[in-house]
């Protein structure tokens, strides 16, 4: 399947963001939270500027403020309409002061060299239309020693699992997603980014191609998504 690109992905998040949280927590049985939970408490503390980058509807960078690990964030995406209930959200819990949100293509980010802290993504980068440039991107506005963080999906190893979850991701969630969202592409698109996403260790090789060192990646959930740190 060919990669969409920017504004067919930008479009498509569009069309399901009235619905985009509702449906992240129901399809995942509101196990997404716990994974956010975990995936930030690998971020260091300390940190003065964060990118969320892919920031969605913002629950990412919320849970760095709710862990006070940085003074500011700036969280980007190229999906106006998410970006539209994400302030929805920052308004109402009054963190317009703590994150800043703009609308950004990652393959070709508007800051500087070295201007970020760290980094982090959630869910996001499989969805990266180049996904070598878009890491290259990342460790190019990253400070010396700066910090990435990933939460994204994968695939389970052991085969029982592996059957139920594949007949999960490539069936039923279709399935639901069209009766909640009424947008039929959108969660046919979402489990073949999941299906097609170099997850694990080929991922990590995909971070020392963009000049990062000193990976990991710990799995969540019987592999269902893994966390990636990652040094500049």
């Amino acid at each position: 399947m060919a990669k969409a690109d920017k504004t067919q992905v930008g479009q498509l998040f569009d069309s399901i963001s009235e619905r985009y949280d509702f449906l992240n927590h129901f399809l995942s049985f509101n196990i997404d939270k716990k994974w956010r939970r975990k995936t930030i408490k690998e971020l260091s503390s300390g940190k003065d500027l964060i990118l969320d980058v892919a920031t969605g509807t913002c629950d990412l960078a919320i849970e760095i403020i709710n862990q006070q690990k940085a003074s500011h964030i700036i969280g980007i995406d190229i999906s106006k309409g998410m970006l539209e209930k994400g302030q929805e959200k920052l308004d109402r819990l009054n963190l317009t002061e703590k994150i800043t949100l703009r609308q950004e293509d990652c393959h070709n980010l508007s800051f500087e060299d070295n201007s970020f802290d760290a980094v982090v993504v959630g869910f996001g980068v499989r969805n990266f239309r180049d996904l070598l440039q878009g890491i290259k991107e990342i460790n190019r506005v990253l400070k010396p020693n700066g910090e990435l963080i990933v939460l994204e999906f994968s695939k389970p190893k052991y085969s029982l699992i592996s059957f139920f979850y594949n007949l999960y991701l490539n069936h039923l969630l279709p399935l639901i997603g069209r009766l909640f969202s009424k947008h039929i592409y959108a969660y046919t698109y979402l489990p073949n980014t999941i299906n097609e996403f170099v997850y694990g260790k080929k991922f990590i090789e995909k971070l020392g191609e963009a000049g990062f060192q000193n990976s990991t990646y710990k799995e969540l959930t019987f592999g269902v998504a893994t966390i990636y740190k990652a040094i500049k």
